[in-house]
């Protein structure tokens, strides 16, 4: 195992052993990994503690100053990119060459925070009354908690330690109980480029409730950020009311990819394939809904099923592998739940479904279905895995109709040329995201998050450093 393999708690710049202990397994080969600490609510609240104490001397910082720790990290970050890839393979299951890519995307909103730690400005603001002059500055929330998914073990991470560090706040964070060694090696980073102890804290857990409610309760954090379920985040929410905790929460979605008869149909598979299949389509704005316009459905279909079919799936150790295996079984059953129940349904499964047992459990074969209907579970439900359900519509009225029929709103795609209709179906898409042409929407300096039941706030972008202050208006008497 790499160096950066850790297994205790990191709270105050120390590793922090526990009695209990949790297993993290490789879900390509059933092999334990690690026996990680459990962290409970005493250990969670004494990393509160901790970021508390910390931050009085981190939030005086100047600006420069935290920009080159961030730096630093991000340097450190780029040079151990394979080892930290490696790992997060191990753990989660996805390709190598996938996770070092996610390592590079996780190190650039350090890289891009580290920048916008010296671009926090404020305002002076015209007053009727010349004896007086108002001052809005930004100020740091305080002590931040963050609450992590396991389909991205660093890239979540990062997106959210980056910028409430570079606004001069501290965290807690607690990892997810399938993938914690990710945060657990890039703690170890920080901690080895001079990031002072207590700054960041992480917590592993296998009582991610407990300790969830502990970090959303308490009336020292005041900034929760969530990434995960939309039941999960209704929960958070409802806790963080106790103290009115300032909330950021990036919560599912099902997503559609609408394909109109104007679109390049080559580019607009190739696009589905790419943003259908990262992590096996374990993320949360992989395509779930394929909208396909009647007239060209089946020519989409034949291109889709074609690219799908050479799509190789193995352990993330192999050479040239598309897909892992799927995170655990409850993924697995989920998966053939829907494609099960969308079959006695009437769907047509046109490739895989099913597991490819002569790999392993966990591993799913990638699948076409069509025939797909509104009225499925499969059309309602997030599938989170290498699933392609094609639904069909006539015109671009009931596509955007289609699309827009969920509660949920965080990343939408279309295909299309026409210009005038790319502008009038982007308006008409209710996310937070659109992808025209592309299936691509990520980036550090692109705001990401949702609307609806798909959450509150941005992350990244110059916009996603905000979530991390306070505005204070000072009003200056007396200078006439």
């Amino acid at each position: 195992m790499s160096s950066l393999t850790k297994k205790d708690c990191f709270i105050e710049g120390h590793w922090v052993p526990t009695d209990k202990r949790f297993s993290v397994t490789n879900p390509a080969t059933g092999e334990v990994l690690a026996e990680v600490a459990d962290a409970d609510e005493e250990l969670t609240q004494r990393a509160i503690n901790v970021a508390e104490t910390a931050l009085k001397s981190w939030r005086k910082k100047t600006a420069r100053e935290r920009a080159l720790l961030l730096r630093k990290w991000y340097e450190a970050m780029m040079e151990n990119k394979q080892a930290l890839g490696e790992l997060m393979s191990a753990e989660q299951g996805k390709p190598v060459a996938e996770a070092v890519g996610e390592v590079e995307y996780g190190a650039s909103f350090v890289d891009w925070f580290a920048g916008e730690a010296e671009r926090i400005d404020g305002d002076i603001l015209p007053n009727t009354d010349s004896s007086k002059r108002v001052m809005v500055t930004k100020e740091p929330v305080g002590v931040c908690a963050a609450i992590t998914p396991w389909n991205f073990p660093n890239a979540m991470i990062t997106r959210k330690i980056a910028p409430a560090l570079a606004a001069g706040c501290t965290i807690v964070v607690k990892p997810p109980q399938l993938t914690p060694l990710s945060s657990l090696a890039l703690a170890q980073l920080a901690s080895e480029v001079g990031i002072p102890d207590g700054v960041i804290n992480i917590i592993p857990t296998s009582d991610a409730k407990s300790v969830g409610k502990r970090l959303a309760t308490s009336p020292t954090v005041r900034k929760l950020s969530f990434t995960g379920s939309t039941g999960v985040g209704k929960i958070l929410m409802q806790q963080c009311a106790e103290h009115i905790t300032k909330l950021s929460l990036e919560l599912g979605g099902n997503a559609p990819f609408i394909v109109f008869d104007d679109a390049d149909i080559e580019q607009a598979a190739e696009q589905l394939i790419a943003c259908k299949f990262r992590n096996g389509g374990q993320t949360c704005v992989s395509a779930n809904r394929i909208l396909v316009q009647q007239s060209i459905a089946e020519k989409f279909t034949d291109a889709v099923v074609s690219k799908v079919k050479a799509l190789k799936v193995g352990p993330g150790t192999e050479d040239n592998v598309d897909l892992g295996p799927l995170i655990d079984q409850d993924a697995v059953d989920k998966i053939q739940r829907l494609v099960l129940s969308a079959k006695s349904d009437g769907a047509t499964i046109e490739t895989g479904g099913s597991v490819m047992t002569e790999l392993g459990d966990l591993f799913y074969a990638p699948t076409v279905l069509t025939g797909v209907t509104e009225e499925m579970d499969i059309s309602e439900e997030e599938i989170f895995g290498p699933v392609v359900a094609i639904n069909t519509f006539e015109s671009e009225e009931e596509g955007i109709e289609k699309a827009n029929n969920t509660p949920f709103g965080l990343a939408s795609y279309f295909a299309a040329k026409d210009t005038a209709r790319i502008f009038r179906v982007s308006e008409a898409l209710e996310y937070g995201m659109v992808g025209v042409n592309t299936g691509g929407i990520s980036h550090a300096y692109n705001p990401f998050g949702g609307i609806k039941e798909s959450g509150l706030g941005r992350e990244g972008s110059k916009y996603g450093i905000d979530e991390y202050l306070e505005l204070k208006t000072v009003t200056l008497g007396g200078l006439g």
